[in-house]
């Protein structure tokens, strides 16, 4: 070819190929990427008789399948977190195909390295770890679950309202917010504005100026580098109107699709799914649960899955076997008899542990703080949810625990008990339940735990020669170590000696840490031979830690 046609050639190849480049978008590593469709079609139900699907492929050619979602009118919007450095390309398929403004959109987009300063934007989203029984972050640095049971906070809260919570949860150190995601039973009418999620029931209709609302909650829990944890389906079949449950009335396909939707307007942010809230899945009901999950979450890229079970409802033999079940939730619930605290440390969660295959297990619904309880008919003490939130960290392998507010759940004004609760009791109001005793408390337990390497914690209940739990549930002494011998923490509510096995019991710095107050105190040994022991330094619950080196291979 001649010098000045290859010339010509080169030029117009660079006439295509320079501004398609400068058009490229650019993000960080695990950022939202967010793209905008407009359909050409009139359809008179969108949400129902149009599917649109976009696949992503990373630089090293892994194809990951989303669905996007309607946002009203013509709109549709798909929202993905990329984990690939690189150039990636999209396509979009809706379905019928009939719709040239949704079937077929092509294009490419650039990931750059990590930025911005949050645990998600650092680290990337949340998985389970390979050992199964914690978390972590995309990059492998291990996550601590330390969540709020925020349920009506985002539906009922202004944006100054949200604020000023998640402020208060970041300084308290919490890592996570659980929270409702429609109407529920003590969100009957829906959000702050009276506007329900959706309306109907054999077919619903969806309502995006609800869920535009909520996105704006979701973000800002990106921003303030807390795992967004939203209940999508809440189950329970009890409380005076159960038929605005969605979890409970809908039928199947309904439930999976409402489902659907939510997974998929926010499943670019930094999520842990609920399915289920507060719902009876136990025996044959699993077997709706198991449908609806695979129809939401197999087969598909997916943030961790879970369920949450009514009150000591024990779910992991049902769900065992389910693969887009990622962690074992369940919830001890806000007694304080003899039978609630032994189901905590020697029922379901205390022997289960070792089952295969492994999961995390986490105690969604601890006893609520200032909650008057089912049996005693008493407000909760920050000391009793402090003993719940110890012995869930340490009745099996240590992955995480919530706390929950009375007043804060409810986003309640303190005139009366929550919607829907009234034996619950009446609640202070939601800004001075955040700051609570317990509440503050919180962050005592997550430097603890983050200081150490908590995800190798597993119970070690022989280490101790004397359990005063056996006599009186209430003085139950849970204690956990690392496998590697360099690593225990025991938790005692009440009794001010421990006593350890010296052969169970790591050689090394002994430290008492008061978790009323976060502070750290030396622990004297006691060697009694075969037998060491330890005195707390006052009355009240304390924890002690030994900390050693590991041993030798």
């Amino acid at each position: 070819m001649p010098i000045r046609s290859l010339f010509l050639v080169v030029v117009a190849l660079l006439a295509l190929v320079v501004p398609a480049c400068a058009t490229v978008r650019e993000i960080p590593r695990w950022g939202l990427f967010e793209l905008r469709f407009t359909a050409d079609r009139v359809v008179a139900d969108p949400f129902q008789d149009t599917e649109l699907f976009v696949t992503f492929t990373s630089p090293s050619r892994v194809s990951h399948m989303v669905r996007a979602f309607w946002d009203g009118g013509n709109v549709w919007r798909v929202r993905f977190a990329p984990g690939e450095e690189g150039q990636w390309t999209y396509v979009t398929r809706s379905v019928p195909e009939a719709d040239e403004g949704l079937h077929d959109n092509r294009g490419v987009f650039r990931v750059l390295g990590p930025s911005g300063s949050t645990r998600f934007d650092q680290h990337g989203p949340v998985r389970v770890a390979a050992a199964g029984t914690s978390l972590e972050h995309a990059d492998g640095t291990p996550f601590f679950w330390l969540a709020d049971t925020g349920w009506n906070a985002a539906l009922k809260s202004t944006d100054e309202e949200w604020g000023h919570y998640l402020g208060e949860r970041t300084r308290q150190g919490f890592t996570a917010v659980q929270w409702v995601a429609t109407q529920w039973r003590a969100a009957p009418d829906g959000d702050r504005l009276g506007q329900p999620a959706f309306t109907g029931h054999d077919r619903i209709v969806v309502n995006p100026d609800f869920f535009r609302r909520l996105d704006a909650k979701v973000a800002a829990l990106d921003r303030a580098g807390l795992l967004s944890v939203p209940v999508l389906l809440w189950a329970i079949g009890g409380g005076s109107n159960p038929t605005v449950n969605p979890g409970f009335s809908l039928p199947e396909d309904q439930a999976a699709r409402l489902a659907q939707y939510m997974v998929a307007r926010w499943q670019g942010y930094n999520t842990v799914w609920i399915l289920g809230g507060d719902g009876d899945y136990r025996g044959d009901r699993a077997e709706r649960w198991k449908r609806i999950g695979r129809a939401v979450f197999q087969g598909g890229l997916h943030a961790p899955a879970l369920m949450h079970p009514g009150g000591m409802q024990w779910v992991r033999h049902e769900f065992a076997d389910e693969p887009w079940v990622d962690i074992h939730g369940y919830q001890s619930g806000h007694g304080d008899d003899e039978t609630t605290l032994r189901w905590m440390n020697e029922g379901p969660p205390a022997r289960d542990w070792r089952a295969t295959p492994a999961r995390p297990f986490i105690n969604l619904e601890p006893p609520y703080e200032n909650h008057v309880s089912y049996q005693s008919q008493l407000p909760i003490a920050a000391q009793a949810v402090r003993r719940a939130v110890y012995w869930s960290l340490l009745n099996s392998p240590t992955a995480g625990v919530s706390y929950g507010g009375h007043g804060v759940w409810g986003w309640d004004d303190g005139t009366g008990p929550p919607v829907d609760h009234p034996g619950s009791g009446t609640p202070l109001p939601w800004r001075q339940a955040l700051t609570m005793p317990g509440a503050e408390q919180m962050k005592h337990v997550v430097d603890l735990f983050t200081s150490v390497d908590f995800w190798r914690l597993r119970p070690l209940q022989a280490a101790l020669l004397d359990q005063p739990g056996v006599q009186n549930a209430a003085q139950f002494i849970a204690v956990a170590a690392s496998p590697e011998d360099d690593l225990l923490i025991a938790y005692t509510p009440e009794v001010a000696t421990v006593s350890f096995h010296t052969d169970q019991l790591p050689t090394g710095e002994a430290t008492w840490v008061n978790p009323r107050s976060g502070e750290h105190a030396p622990a004297s040994r006691i060697d009694a031979g075969t037998v060491i022991r330890f005195q707390a330094p006052a009355v009240g619950d304390w924890v002690l830690m030994v900390r050693g080196a590991a041993p030798t291979k």
